[in-house]
């Protein structure tokens, strides 16, 4: 038996790739029967508990590794020339001996137990807390994916939607973790219908970037300062 050929003039239909949904997942189109066939948007689905970037780190890392490699092979090549009837390094006779005759509330040595303590809570602090603070974590639907959201081009957005709003003739807008603070100048309309205006936009903005933890908004309209 043969196969049926299709016509010569019969068109058909190339699978193409669709725009990734808002969800993140690019569905491939395929063959189906009509006119038209619409992907079915990936279903959006809790990924996890969202927090914020670790930073790595990696300055304060590699300082402390230096510090500490010196000192370490120092301190082994002093143990080493004793060992070999070799006499120790004058600093460290010399500091064996003013730490034998120095008492425990000299100010030299609270100085220096201070400064130790000091640096040991900041590295402790450093391998506490996450750090980058510019980075906003934003909500997450897939497991697996994480986004974030630098707050300077958060504030960019902001200020790009405060400025069109009829009434404002500049903005500045300041965004923090927790808060987003704007500063407008309108040169007409009532003051009151500005702010409300912006408000409104602003807090639209804020939905439409996808935050895990959308920041608060404090905003502030004013009349530009009288020159002369």
């Amino acid at each position: 038996m043969t196969e049926p050929h299709e016509p010569e003039n019969s068109t058909r239909r190339v699978p193409s790739a669709e725009p990734a949904p808002p969800g993140g997942v690019l569905e491939r189109d395929r063959p189906a029967s009509g006119s038209s066939y619409e992907p079915t948007p990936a279903t959006a689905r809790p990924g996890g508990r969202v927090g914020r970037f670790w930073s790595g780190r990696r300055i304060p890392a590699a300082l402390l590794a230096l510090i500490v490699l010196g000192g370490a092979g120092l301190l082994l090549y002093d143990i080493a020339a004793v060992r070999a009837d070799h006499p120790a390094m004058r600093w460290r006779r010399s500091v064996a001996d003013d730490l034998a005759s120095r008492h425990l509330d000299d100010v030299w040595v609270l100085a220096g137990s201070a400064l130790a303590a000091a640096l040991g809570l900041w590295l402790l602090l450093l391998a506490l807390t996450p750090g980058l603070r510019a980075l906003l974590p934003m909500s997450r639907h897939h497991p697996g994916v994480r986004a974030g959201l630098d707050r300077t081009a958060a504030a960019r957005v902001l200020r790009d939607r405060a400025v069109k709003v009829s009434g404002v003739q500049s903005a500045r807008v300041k965004t923090s973790r927790r808060k987003a603070t704007v500063r407008a100048l309108s040169h007409f309309r009532e003051l009151d219908d500005v702010k409300a205006e912006l408000d409104t936009v602003l807090r639209t903005a804020i939905s439409e970037m996808g935050l895990a933890r959308p920041p608060g908004l404090s905003v502030r309209v004013r009349r530009p300062a009288k020159k002369g």
